[in-house]
């Protein structure tokens, strides 16, 4: 029994590297183990190591709370929310008083073009994320993986097809973490495109976290010409109830297109983002062929070192990675 379940999680793994359907596999490992379950009837999933919450998957929609106010406090799914910390600290920010359509970790375009229009994604104005299926989880001892599937809605035409795929390893030492995530976006019909605020500012991979004490924002990119070329950013501080400083690192693949993206960041609004397209630039979605982002999260208690960044740069790269 014991090899039939390993054969099954081997099979799963594949058929989730290869984008097709996943097996759902749950290992019972014990309480130690990496699982998922479903939380809020279903409307969520949660990564949980042992008996910890590592991350929620808010795949439909969370409704308004009654702090939220205005045109940009939309309900909305298809987001992280919260992301823990190794002491089970709340790190993301969801619907903010000034920025109510802000929510957590979330991957959106303030710009997206079609039928000679131009409307919202990031704020939630005009074109929306709507929840498709659950293509599968992965569970096991060291580590957990979620993949759903949206459809962007421009009204009520199927515009985009999206798939998520997060994975978070089990917490090693000083608590360190390591989340990776991949999204796809393919076009289901011609003339998409996407791009930042006025194809310079913000838009693509969105983090907006949680208040913090002596909040210091580190972002990294290697001088052109060097190869590897390396990108990293980091924001390290004392989180609401926490009592030490935590750091939450983000690490964009050499294989995303337009890399590396510019680094922007909002101190005061403790948000952090690598961004894309490039400046200047919209991005055509064409159809049938998806584009791939892939980015790396490492969280862990207080600041990581310089090495620990570049390690982690160069893991999050080696080849077997890209595929």
């Amino acid at each position: 029994m014991k090899l039939h379940v390993h054969i099954l999680c081997v099979l799963a793994a594949t058929t989730l590297s290869a984008g097709g359907t996943i097996i759902v596999c749950d290992m019972l490992r014990g309480k130690d183990a990496m699982t998922v379950r479903r939380a809020h009837n279903n409307q969520h999933l949660e990564i949980l190591d042992g008996d910890k919450c590592v991350l929620r998957y808010n795949f439909k929609n969370v409704p308004v709370p009654k702090t939220a106010k205005g045109k940009y406090a939309v309900a909305r799914g298809d987001y992280i929310h919260p992301l823990y910390g190794p002491r089970g600290e709340v790190l993301t920010k969801d619907y903010s008083p000034e920025h109510p359509h802000h929510r957590g970790l979330y991957w959106a375009w303030p710009e997206v073009f079609y039928k000679s229009q131009k409307r919202d994604l990031h704020a939630l104005q005009g074109v929306f994320a709507r929840p498709d299926k659950i293509v599968g989880t992965v569970t096991g001892k060291d580590s957990a993986t979620i993949a759903a599937a949206s459809k962007w809605l421009w009204d009520t035409e199927e515009i985009v097809a999206e798939t998520a795929t997060i994975t978070s390893r089990k917490a090693i030492a000083d608590g360190l973490r390591i989340i990776d995530l991949k999204f796809e976006f393919t076009a289901l019909v011609e003339g998409v495109s996407i791009a930042r605020r006025g194809q310079k500012a913000y838009g693509g991979f969105n983090m907006r976290f949680s208040a913090r004490k002596d909040q210091k924002i580190v972002k990294y990119t290697d001088p052109v010409g060097k190869k590897p070329r390396r990108a990293w950013a980091q924001i390290v501080g004392v989180p609401p109830e926490g009592k030490d400083a935590v750091s939450v690192a983000v690490f964009q693949h050499a294989a995303n297109p337009h890399y590396p993206g510019d680094w922007v960041d909002y101190p005061k609004l403790n948000w952090l983002q690598p961004t894309f397209p490039s400046k200047g630039a919209k991005y055509v979605l064409t159809k049938g062929k998806p584009l791939v982002l892939r980015f790396r999260l490492c969280i862990q208690n207080g600041k990581m070192t310089d090495k620990q960044l570049a390690e982690q740069w160069i893991d999050f790269n080696r080849p077997a990675r890209s595929k």
